[in-house]
């Protein structure tokens, strides 16, 4: 099998691009949204949590840094889901390309490792194909997401913080992912921080969260893979996560290291109703249908990572800031 796993040549790109055209980012909080997975109850929830921030006096930005589309195969919800996205500023994700080039023969795009199971995969293919169908009955919004660029640099609080989908490398690498890190260390992390010159990066589309901060050439620097928005990320715990970047106001909720950086990075929970989303969940991907035996369960219930397998810790050094 190759669709679903191959990562197609268009995809990737060097670590040494990544940060050629830094733009600056006038704003005191950074929300970085990865996996919303077409969740519209998620999305609200985000948008609120950032209305709040706002009310208190703080300036903040969303930018959407791909897959946030997936469960949305309905024309209404996918036309809302992209329509509010694309107010904001994004980047695309594997799920993006695949829906405004469909047909590249990548099937959905994912560049599976060989720990994903075969069946996995042929579920995402067809999620992606009933996707794709939808799509094309909104040639304006394939014609957007067409337009969205792979990744982005900002300039924040001085330092330079790439966001990407995948990894340094590819829009669909599963080089940051929690497996592979676990399994292999940071140096892999430490190599594309030196090869970027960056001090943050974020990713997502590896379905796990990650938190890593290290020092690399002298400097600390910090990686956060928020894992998905729009589904839980946790053991027991069905919210989802994003990542957040602020100047002067630590998340009060958020799950981060102690580090020396003149910013503050977390990932922060994502409180959507769950009730409401299964419902609408269930509707659209009833029982025995490829996103339900793939997804349901951990929508309802999270992963099998906890908080201290997230953070590194052992004994009970939870560190909450």
């Amino acid at each position: 099998m190759t669709e679903g796993r191959s990562c197609p040549l268009h995809y990737r790109y060097r670590p040494e691009q990544l940060t050629m055209a830094p733009q600056a980012c006038d704003a005191d909080v950074l929300y970085v949204i990865g996996g919303l997975y077409g969740n519209p109850f998620a999305l609200d929830e985000i948008e609120a949590m950032a209305e709040r921030e706002q009310q208190g006096g703080l300036r903040v930005k969303l930018i959407f840094n791909g897959d946030f589309n997936w469960f949305n195969a309905d024309d209404a919800l996918f036309r809302d889901v992209n329509d509010r996205v694309l107010s904001h500023d994004a980047i695309t994700g594997n799920v993006e390309y695949e829906l405004a080039r469909p047909g590249d023969g990548a099937g959905c795009g994912c560049a599976y490792p060989d720990f994903v199971e075969d069946a996995v995969v042929e579920r995402s293919n067809r999620i992606m194909e009933r996707l794709q169908r939808v799509a094309g009955n909104h040639p304006d919004l394939q014609e957007r997401l067409a337009g969205l660029p792979r990744y982005r640099c900002l300039i924040f609080g001085g330092l330079k913080v790439v966001i990407l989908h995948g990894d340094p490398e590819s829009l669909a690498g599963w080089g940051l992912a929690h497996e592979a890190l676990t399994q292999a260390g940071d140096g892999q992390l430490a190599e594309w921080f030196r090869q970027t010159d960056a001090d943050v990066i974020v990713s997502t589309h590896t379905c796990l969260p990650v938190i890593r901060h290290l020092t690399v050439g002298g400097r600390v620097r910090l990686f956060l893979n928020n894992g998905a928005a729009g589904m839980g990320n946790l053991l027991g715990d069905p919210r989802g996560l994003i990542a957040r970047l602020a100047l002067t106001s630590p998340a009060p909720e958020g799950l981060g290291p102690e580090y020396p950086l003149p910013l503050h990075g977390a990932l922060v929970p994502v409180d959507f109703p769950l009730a409401d989303w299964i419902v609408r969940f269930d509707h659209l991907w009833p029982p025995g249908s490829d996103a339900a035996l793939s997804y349901r369960h951990r929508i309802l219930k999270g992963t099998s990572l906890t908080v201290k397998q997230l953070l590194g810790l052992t004994g009970t050094g939870e560190r909450l800031i």
